[in-house]
């Protein structure tokens, strides 16, 4: 019969005894990084078997990818005992998408477009119960992969991570008073559309997209919010922390595909791929 490592039976221990704390908030708060592996392809086998690699956390992507929450649930399922936290980022910043992801078990919820200070109030008070918020009690299957004895409104409303998205020209003219918005964890960059809002078309080496990287990253820092970005290698990851990132999401599945398979094949004159501007991350 198989066994869970030791380190997931001390976290099952804990979370039934009402001491568990999310790791990747604690790592945060400790100025530490986290990295996240992207999950695209629609099968919980491979979030199982992803979410027992070391990655700190799976970034479910439902913005841009078939995944379903039936599927995503699975997911989520297939991740208990394994050190990967499941987080959902949902295809819109309103409250029932966000109610949805919590309530079939995702500990964490990125919201994309997160451009005013209303949508960012807004992704809060979607992932807390009243009257820190307005989310919808109804956790019966989130309960399930979080048994949490001091009750599950409570453990939620302390562990759950609240990521918001800056993406657009619009939140970065409006980013102080975004990331001064109460229960916001992670300020993310979405380094590619931000690109493309400034009229970059992809191009982030541009004077005006490293202006309003640090712009964002200034506000981050002046309100103790770790702040978030894609990367494509561990270069990137170390380069990211020298500029103040502690929060990464990683390559998704079919790119970490891809590299295991280049290595193999590239010596031998093998190494193809279909298709032009594949993405990295």
């Amino acid at each position: 019969m198989r066994t869970l490592p030791l380190l997931a039976l001390s976290a099952c221990a804990l979370l039934a005894q009402g001491q568990w704390e999310n790791p990747v908030k604690k790592l945060l708060k400790e100025g530490k990084p986290v990295i996240g592996a992207t999950i695209t392809v629609a099968s919980p086998e491979v979030a199982a078997q992803t979410a027992g690699m070391g990655f700190d956390f799976l970034w479910i992507e439902m913005e841009h990818s078939p995944i379903t929450l039936e599927t995503a649930r699975n997911m989520i399922l297939a991740t208990r005992g394994l050190k990967a936290l499941p987080f959902i980022r949902v295809p819109v910043n309103e409250l029932w998408t966000a109610k949805r992801a919590l309530d079939i078990g995702a500990i964490g919820v990125v919201f994309p477009f997160t451009s005013t200070p209303a949508l960012a109030k807004q992704a809060v008070a979607s992932a807390k119960y009243p009257p820190a918020g307005r989310r919808g009690s109804g956790p019966a299957l989130a309960t399930f992969r979080w048994p949490a004895p001091e009750g599950y409104a409570d453990f939620m409303d302390q562990n759950a991570l609240v990521i918001v998205i800056i993406e657009e020209v619009s939140a970065v003219e409006k980013i102080e008073e975004i990331a001064a918005t109460p229960g916001i964890d992670v300020l993310f960059i979405g380094a590619n559309d931000l690109s493309y809002s400034l009229g970059l078309r992809g191009n982030q080496d541009h004077p005006s997209h490293r202006a309003a990287m640090e712009k964002i990253i200034a506000a981050a820092k002046k309100n103790g919010l770790p702040v978030g970005r894609p990367v494509a290698n561990a270069a990137q990851i170390q380069e990211g922390i020298k500029q103040g990132f502690t929060f990464f999401q990683g390559p998704s599945d079919m790119v970490l595909l891809r590299i295991g398979a280049e290595s193999l094949l590239k010596p031998f004159g093998k190494w193809a791929v279909a298709g032009k501007d594949r993405p990295t991350y």
